[in-house]
């Protein structure tokens, strides 16, 4: 383990293959990585907090791989668990007018092997703060017990816990997907929502300052909501509702953006940001990180995204 951890990110991982050209016309794919939680993790890592990273990866062509990238990037592997099977891959082509095409092909892989066996206690109670998903919660129901176990012991040793849903209609059921979130959410003080996708998918509810009043009443300390179509973040904290612009609107690929806004929006809790200020510092890493093509290739450093902060509007 690195030292006292900041962060531990627990989620599937996958292997990107990405391309310019489109899936007709492309005769090479640049290899890389992704997944929420670990786009989350590095992220965080980027902007110098000493994070974590709970999965199960395939003992596949591409273990090798995964583990030296996220060893590269300082993530503590020591809750890497390697078993038998493949790994997700995902297929990216991101053409001419950023006309982009996926393929995901994640059944049967080894991240959805993760298990309550796999979460050590010490090891959660080492970390100020652990993150997940919906989309880890949705691997398996062996996955979702895991979490649901790291989230009881953070929850009882004062550990903040953060959790994104991350609803995608093609990858869970919307009442898998609220059945997990109600599961969850009295266990969590963070809570990443998008306006779109996420608050259709678990209430009634429309409006965004309901939804975030509603979350308070649960007991989330922090509400963290984007919206489209307002081209921005709210943020919800101690019975405040503040807005924060988009850092920019000259977007590129949005692959994994939302997971570079958390990752960026813990670490400055960590290092001491309000969450009105985080929420600022994050807008600008995911804009930067939203301008370039690549998951995890486009993640800015700590210092591109404080030499940028000047341009950022609250």
């Amino acid at each position: 383990m690195i030292g006292q951890l900041d962060l531990i990110t627990i989620g599937e991982a996958y292997v990107e293959l990405l391309s310019d050209k489109s899936f007709e016309n492309t005769e090479y794919f640049n290899k890389n990585y992704g997944g929420d939680a670990v786009t989350t993790a590095v992220t965080g890592s980027r902007m110098g907090v000493n994070t974590g990273f709970i999965t199960c990866i395939g003992n596949d062509y591409f273990k090798n791989f995964l583990l030296k990238s996220w060893q590269n990037e300082h993530l503590d592997t020591e809750y890497v668990k390697q078993t038998e099977g493949q790994n997700a891959v995902a297929l990216i082509s991101i053409s001419d007018n950023n006309l982009k095409e996926t393929a995901f092909y994640r059944k049967k892989t080894a991240a959805q092997k993760l298990s309550i066996d796999d979460i050590d206690e010490n090891y959660i109670k080492s970390s100020k703060y652990i993150y997940t998903t919906g989309i880890a919660q949705s691997l398996s129901i062996s996955a979702n017990e895991a979490i649901k176990k790291a989230y009881e012991i953070a929850h009882k040793n004062n550990t903040i816990t953060a959790y994104a849903l991350n609803y995608k209609k093609n990858i869970m059921l919307k009442e898998t997907a609220k059945e997990n979130f109600e599961d969850i959410i009295p266990l969590v003080d963070i809570l990443f929502m998008s306006a779109k996708n996420d608050i259709p998918a678990v209430t009634d509810t429309d409006s965004i300052e309901n939804f975030i009043k509603r979350a308070w009443d649960t007991g989330v300390k922090i509400i963290v909501i984007k919206s489209a179509q307002n081209g921005g973040y709210y943020t919800g904290y101690n019975g405040d509702i503040v807005f924060c612009k988009y850092f920019t609107d000259n977007i590129v690929d949005t692959t994994g953006s939302k997971d570079v806004f958390n990752g960026a929006f813990l670490a400055s809790m960590i290092q001491g940001a309000v969450p009105f200020e985080a929420a600022k510092i994050a807008s600008v890493a995911s804009g930067l990180q939203a301008k370039n093509i690549g998951t995890i290739k486009a993640i800015p450093t700590k210092e591109d995204i404080l030499s940028n902060l000047s341009g950022a509007v609250l």
